[in-house]
């Protein structure tokens, strides 16, 4: 009879960049990570996203990992401030919005923001189609077929670690090539796209 490795032994072989140890914290972790996310997100795509995000945080961080620690707490605080951090963000996208829709009341629809707004969404398309194959695969299968890492992961038959690597580095290049747009625009756009 297998018995799971605990967590210790865990985080010892991910902290060596074990990919079967992070797969294996993610079939242990994932659904209660997925339970807790939902009871206050109410949203499974948001929640999803959210679980994506906490497994990309922990490997992104696997060296730095502390054996002495509440590795099930380590994981759940990262839930609860990405939480957070999403509640603010629709706080500030909702205030955004509302500034931007009280400016341009009574001008034409195509206001220069609604331009620039398309312009960029446009460079980010093109950004991602000059990718190699497998990183745009991957990053529009999650960003416009809404597909989970899990679902991507099992699909292309590859680990959900790797799938996270991925959109990670995908993401990285967006946010370099447009480090230099309009703020409030940039904003925009991360709130919309990551």
């Amino acid at each position: 009879m297998n018995t799971l490795p605990d967590d210790i032994e865990l985080v010892n072989r991910l902290q060596k960049g074990d990919v079967e140890a992070f797969d294996l914290i993610y079939d242990k972790y994932s659904g209660k990570l997925y339970a807790f996310g939902l009871k206050y997100l109410r949203s499974t795509s948001e929640t999803e996203e959210l679980v994506q995000s906490v497994f990309l945080k922990l490997w992104e961080n696997h060296k730095n990992l502390k054996k002495e620690l509440s590795f099930k707490s380590y994981l759940f605080t990262i839930a609860y401030n990405d939480i957070c951090k999403l509640f603010r963000k629709k706080y500030y996208l909702q205030k955004f919005m509302s500034e931007m829709l009280s400016e341009n009341s009574g001008s034409s629809s195509e206001t220069e923001g609604g331009i620039d707004l398309r312009s960029t969404l446009n460079r980010i398309e093109d950004i991602v189609d000059m990718l190699p194959e497998r990183h745009k695969e991957i990053f529009w299968k999650s960003r416009r077929e809404g597909k989970t890492t899990k679902e991507i992961a099992e699909e292309l038959k590859l680990s959900p670690g790797t799938i996270d690597n991925y959109i990670s580095a995908v993401l990285k290049i967006i946010r370099d090539r447009l480090r230099n747009e309009d703020l409030p625009l940039l904003l925009f756009i991360s709130l919309y796209l990551f």
